[in-house]
């Protein structure tokens, strides 16, 4: 199904999974102080952001131009616009830290990060093992990505029970609330790259 050498498909979807990767650790491990570091953390995400979507350019120019693909074109361009989805929330999650000046994020905020970050690394994970044409081996790291999402469910009826019960100031219940939703709107994206990984499986493992 596959050659021996990575086909270029393989390498395209490397580069966006690596850049996911990339965009997902400097979210983690950014360390916000001020209000202008997180300026800069915007603004680095959005770079991160616009390369991805360059990558995704480029691999639908390759798409049209291909008549035979290592798996169906569906599936290429599918996986390549589910990582994608997830650059794109990382990024907006960055722009509202900075629109609302949240240079201290609670104890929710870290956990969702955290399970991005793993799911990140899943997601890595998977995309070399489909390279490498081991798509069976793909099937644990799409569940792990799942038990991430899972644990972001909670984490969201968690934060949003606390934020409602707790919080008295309206305006930053408006902040926090949202936040959460992107957030939380991230790790769905991680779970559509899982299912598009398991269907990937199902069609040619």
């Amino acid at each position: 199904m596959f050659n021996k050498k990575k086909d270029k498909f393989s390498v395209m979807l490397l580069d966006i999974a690596s850049n996911l990767k990339e965009s997902a650790e400097y979210f983690h491990d950014f360390k916000i102080k001020n209000e202008s570091d997180l300026r800069e953390f915007a603004d680095r995400l959005k770079e991160l952001e616009s390369k991805g979507d360059s990558f995704v350019h480029k691999i639908i120019l390759e798409l049209n131009k291909v008549f035979i693909t290592p798996i169906e074109r569906e599936d290429i361009l599918q996986l390549a616009m589910t990582m994608d989805d997830i650059l794109d929330g990382i990024e907006q999650s960055s722009a509202l830290f900075d629109i609302y000046a949240i240079t201290n994020p609670d104890e929710y905020m870290v956990k969702f990060v955290e399970n991005i970050r793993l799911s990140a690394d899943e997601i890595l994970t998977s995309v070399n093992l489909l390279a490498d044409k081991k798509l069976v081996a793909m099937r644990e790291h799409a569940i792990k990505i799942k038990d991430y999402e899972s644990k972001c469910d909670d984490l969201y009826r968690e934060a949003q029970r606390q934020l409602f019960a707790n919080e008295t100031d309206p305006i930053k219940v408006i902040k926090y609330k949202e936040m959460y939703e992107v957030l939380e709107g991230i790790a769905d994206s991680c779970q559509n790259v899982a299912n598009t990984l398991e269907s990937i499986i199902m069609k040619n493992a």
